[in-house]
């Protein structure tokens, strides 16, 4: 059991954790959250005991393990599999003294213990751990110096897996994992047998691999039970009902004061008037929880282009005059929502640079409209800003001519605010960072967004809000993420890189994460290399078709905002008096009921014929 018992914590006088207490029962899995900056890591530092607490303890059993990912594994000359390994220090520790213990005791001891802690098994589980983060049988057999440090991150990741201290502590493992290692993880920790405390602003990792939330808010440790949604409704009620009784207080407390200030100073009154003083004082202040605002980005809009906006046909991209992907055959429009499924290696993010124009086609051809403007975003290009500068440094040297109130708007639109737009780069928070580089991305309105792993560093608003843009911008997404929520949300047809190739994926989001759990084979459940818009009978008529939707849609909005005018007047008492007028705007009033009715049963049509269209049988 994990006790923290009325904690206190400071840094540079500000209180980051105040009196907070939370306990957490032997093998439970918890999902921490809370806005960025509110001290969530620093929790698991105290924890660790690597910092002082001012107040109040923290309590594991004795001999307890504890174990996290601190940082990525040095870049040496030690296999993958053996660093793995290395990571279980007792069972390396007793099959080094096997070597050289002469002792027979002592070597029955020791071969005793090493059953005891399935050591001859120790290799297997190692390399399983392994391959589900996505290094194959080859690569564990690779020194660690092969690989970048994204990869030593995972490297580190499986190490403390396999080591299965008792209290497992992991602060956002999924940024960088693709979505094949997060779902993989999801479902490791689900059966992991200790306790596991995670951080993270991953919807679908707190709904499915964990049994609780412990939200750190206001300086205090609150313990929901369930996963993030379960969360998220307990938690909305317990808003709405210290907002009511906040309320409540306040008229209470205006009441009270009102009193105190007519009469505390009239003889007759002023006992009365002093003993509402009194019950003033005594009434202690319901705190309104900070309800994290919704930070909005504000994505410009292009103009519409003729479709398709893209074409590739009989493509090959690589590296080297290596071709990683061949025989593309794609095409793109500009009302797209496209997500970039496959494990990382396969050439997603090679794609994702042709799209851009990062990379040139080796052979075939690529056919682009004209005017079109592209958006880039990938997290090597936050890593990219110019530390020395500020945003405001940097979206004036994209914008020369801007008055700074226009620019200071601009950066204003992505939550990025006065102060922080004055801020050194080198001293944003990740999160800030990641607003900057997707507010210069979009700067230009482009036509088509390419977005590679978009959410890492992003709290949970921002990525609600994130969607929220997304879903109302008007040019085509292709979207690279391990977040299975925002894919749900966001994207409606998915492309499988894989094997050199890129097809339609015919399931969904969790039949491709059944899919990937259960070990089968994803080729099943992909069409062979060809044109994949040829699936469609005609392009041009779903456009049309889809317009058709739009277009019933804003006519039924319109009839809308028409019928609650209408009701208003038939509202207005002064009518009645107007026999005529009355007659007149009651026979208005139906007109726009059974044009209203119309217009629906249109839009359903249109959504029917829409529908057979994109998904003919």
């Amino acid at each position: 059991m994990l006790r923290i018992d009325d904690i206190t914590y400071s840094v540079a006088g500000r209180t980051l954790i105040e009196h907070a207490s939370a306990t957490i029962p032997e093998g439970h899995k918890v999902g921490i959250v809370g806005r960025n900056g509110t001290g969530k890591t620093t929790l698991f530092r105290l924890i660790r005991g690597e910092l002082a607490l001012e107040t109040g303890g923290i309590n594991l059993p004795s001999r307890a393990r504890i174990g996290g990912v601190a940082q990525e594994v040095p870049g040496n000359e030690i296999s993958l599999i053996q660093t793995v390994l290395n990571y279980d220090t007792e069972r390396s520790d007793l099959m080094n003294e096997s070597d050289l213990a002469t002792d027979g005791a002592r070597i029955a001891e020791i071969q005793t213990r090493l059953a005891d802690i399935d050591a001859w098994s120790a290799e297997a589980r190692a390399s399983s751990i392994l391959k589900g983060l996505g290094f194959t049988d080859a690569e564990q057999l690779m020194p660690c110096s092969a690989f970048s440090g994204g990869w030593r991150m995972r490297v580190a990741l499986a190490g403390v897996l396999f080591a299965q201290p008792d209290l497992l502590l992991l602060d956002e493992p999924t940024n960088y994992l693709d979505l094949e290692g997060a779902l993989w993880l999801e479902s490791y920790l689900a059966r992991y047998p200790h306790t596991v405390l995670i951080i993270s602003h991953d919807r679908g990792l707190l709904n499915r691999a964990v049994g609780a939330i412990l939200h750190l808010e206001d300086k205090k440790l609150t313990l929901y039970q369930g996963g993030y949604d379960r969360f998220a409704e307990t938690r909305a009620a317990r808003l709405a009902s210290a907002e009511s009784e906040a309320k409540k207080q306040d008229q209470r407390r205006a009441h009270l004061q009102s009193y105190v200030d007519r009469f505390r100073y009239k003889a007759d009154k002023a006992k009365q008037a002093q003993s509402r003083i009194k019950a003033l004082a005594r009434m202690q202040p319901i705190t309104r929880p900070q309800e994290a605002a919704l930070r909005r980005f504000s994505f410009p809009k292009p103009e519409e282009l003729s479709p398709p906006i893209l074409r590739i046909e009989g493509g090959s991209v690589g590296y080297d005059g290596l071709a990683v992907l061949r025989h593309l055959n794609l095409r793109i429009d500009q009302d797209d929502r496209i997500a970039l499924l496959g494990r990382n290696g396969e050439g997603k993010s090679t794609l994702s640079k042709l799209l851009a124009s990062k990379l040139q086609l080796m052979d075939g051809q690529i056919h682009k409209a004209s005017k079109l403007r592209v958006g880039y975003f990938a997290q090597h290009q936050v890593e990219e800003l110019h530390v020395d500068e500020t945003p405001l440094d940097h979206i004036r040297r994209l914008r020369p001519t801007e008055t700074p109130a226009k620019l200071r708007a601009r950066l204003g639109g992505f939550g990025i605010g006065a102060e922080q737009a004055d801020t050194l780069v080198s001293d944003l928070s990740g999160g800030q960072k990641a607003r900057l580089s997707l507010m210069l991305a979009t700067l230009d309105a482009p036509h088509m967004l390419i977005l590679d792993e978009p959410t890492n560093h992003l709290d949970i608003e921002s990525r609600e809000a994130l969607v929220e843009a997304l879903t109302d911008y008007s040019g085509a997404i292709i979207l690279v993420s391990h977040d299975m929520h925002l894919l749900s949300l966001v994207a409606d047809r998915l492309w499988l890189v894989k094997g050199g190739a890129v097809n339609q994926y015919e399931g969904d989001l969790e039949s491709y994460r059944a899919m990937l759990l259960s070990g089968e084979n994803s080729e099943k459940t992909a069409e062979k290399p060809k044109d994949i818009k040829t699936r469609r009978p005609s392009r041009e008529a779903v456009l049309r078709l889809r317009q058709d939707v739009r277009k019933c849609e804003e006519r039924i909005e319109k009839l809308q905002e028409m019928e609650g005018k209408v009701a208003a007047k038939l509202a207005d008492p002064a009518l009645y008096d107007d026999i005529h007028g009355l007659t007149r705007w009651q026979k208005k009033y139906a007109e726009i009921e059974n044009g209203l009715a119309l217009a629906e049963t249109l839009w359903i049509e249109a959504l029917e014929r829409l529908e057979a269209a994109e998904n003919p049988i």
